[in-house]
């Protein structure tokens, strides 16, 4: 008798932070949203690197760090098109990791975050 999954089995979620130059945080929140990620957040964050520095190497101090959830399978892809753009858009270099989120409370919290809400209308 094979195993089969369960569509409504729990899938662990992972909070994945991406550290952007904030002129470029709008379109980085556009990015991971075609990702299923129902929760996103922004707050400004500073570089650490000294003024003379900053100043000889023209970088911008002034970053945005994006905290996004995500469901653990689309951390993969999420990642990807992340480096990608790292890569290939001007000015967009930035830093991303995730890590795992060990507890939710609350089912509809849970529902809310990894995208399994009740759809509406189906039926």
């Amino acid at each position: 008798m094979a195993n089969t999954v369960n569509e409504s089995a729990i899938k662990k979620l992972k909070l994945i932070f991406t550290v952007v130059d904030r002129p470029k945080a709008e379109f980085y929140l556009d990015v991971l949203s075609q990702f299923e990620v129902n929760f996103q957040m922004v707050v400004p964050g500073k570089g650490t690197a000294n003024t003379e520095l900053v100043d000889m190497l023209g970088l911008n101090p002034q970053k945005a760090v994006i905290f996004s959830v995500v469901r653990e399978d689309m951390v993969d892809p999420v990642m990807k098109c992340l480096t990608e753009k790292f890569e290939t858009i001007r000015k967009g270099k930035g830093v991303a990791f995730a890590v795992p989120l060990s507890s939710v409370i609350g089912v509809s919290m849970y529902q809310f975050l990894s995208d399994h809400r009740p759809k509406e209308g189906l039926g």
